[in-house]
């Protein structure tokens, strides 16, 4: 029996993953920015559950839920950076404090976490962080620049943790889901709120009042949390995890795109060395 951390856990993937951590009998910290949102959690699992609430940008607030996740449960063996939401905007049109707001969710909020259950996890030399990333950090849509910037940091900090830790007997894996059907795309999908005309053809495309994707993901939240899990009970969690099949077809596009444009420019990339 392991003990979690999962963040966001009111709707969508932190809800399925704690729902299916707590059901195979693991002990489960369980957030959301209002705690009544997660107390059923607890109450049909009043031994193992603990509900909290927790805003990732508030300080005070993570620094009390891994006290009280060390005073409840003994520590966190397992934290998942979970908490987020998608923001949609040509870069032009990023509003300051929506895109500061973004990167405090998406990229301080997580290192905060991660810094408060890492003396613990040291001391036990033993422990795993799963955060949460998006196929967007790979293929950077027009309109999700911003989005797209807070993951890639995410998944660079993750990389940099991943070798920092492993000799401590801690994993990070970094997952990277493609769509699934979760509220990502209605409810917990903002924008900028001044759209400018001349990208209406580019980022204008993918604004909410364009989007039609919603509810038809390919994707299924349950069987992404049973594959977190998986991941993370295997002998060597992975560093990158992709969900979804469409996931995986369009990394391997870009990966392919990148190759391609690797080997187009070898000739001037090479060029800048001294000569021999």
């Amino acid at each position: 029996m392991s003990t979690w951390l999962i963040t966001g856990c009111s709707t969508g993937l932190g809800r399925s993953l704690a729902e299916a951590v707590l059901a195979r009998g693991h002990r489960a910290v369980v957030t959301a920015r209002d705690a009544e949102a997660v107390r059923d959690l607890e109450r049909a699992h009043p031994d193992t559950a603990l509900a909290l609430p927790l805003d990732v940008t508030d300080p005070a607030q993570v620094a009390e839920a891994a006290r009280r996740a060390q005073e409840r449960f003994g520590g966190v063996d397992v934290l998942v950076n979970n908490a987020g939401y998608g923001y949609r905007a040509a870069v032009e049109e990023g509003e300051d404090a929506d895109v500061r707001r973004l990167f405090d969710t998406h990229v301080f909020g997580p290192v905060a976490l991660a810094k408060a259950v890492l003396p613990g996890m040291r001391e036990r030399r033993s422990g795993a962080i799963v955060n949460l990333s998006s196929i967007g950090a790979h293929v950077c849509p027009p309109g999700s620049g911003y989005y797209a910037a807070v993951k890639s940091a995410l998944e660079a900090l993750s990389t940099s943790m991943r070798q920092e830790l492993a000799p401590l007997g801690i994993s990070v894996t970094i997952v990277a889901p493609g769509g699934f059907r979760t509220d990502f795309a209605g409810r917990s999908l903002t924008q900028s709120a001044h759209p400018i005309a001349d990208y209406a053809e580019t980022a204008g495309k993918r604004r909410k009042e364009h989007d039609t994707v919603h509810g038809t993901q390919p994707g299924d939240p349950a069987k992404a949390a049973a594959a977190i899990i998986t991941a993370v009970e295997s002998e060597q969690p992975p560093g990158l995890l992709f969900l979804g099949s469409d996931a995986l077809q369009t990394y391997s596009g870009v990966l392919d795109a990148r190759r391609a444009e690797l080997e187009a420019w070898r000739e001037l990339t090479v060029s800048t060395d001294f000569d021999a």
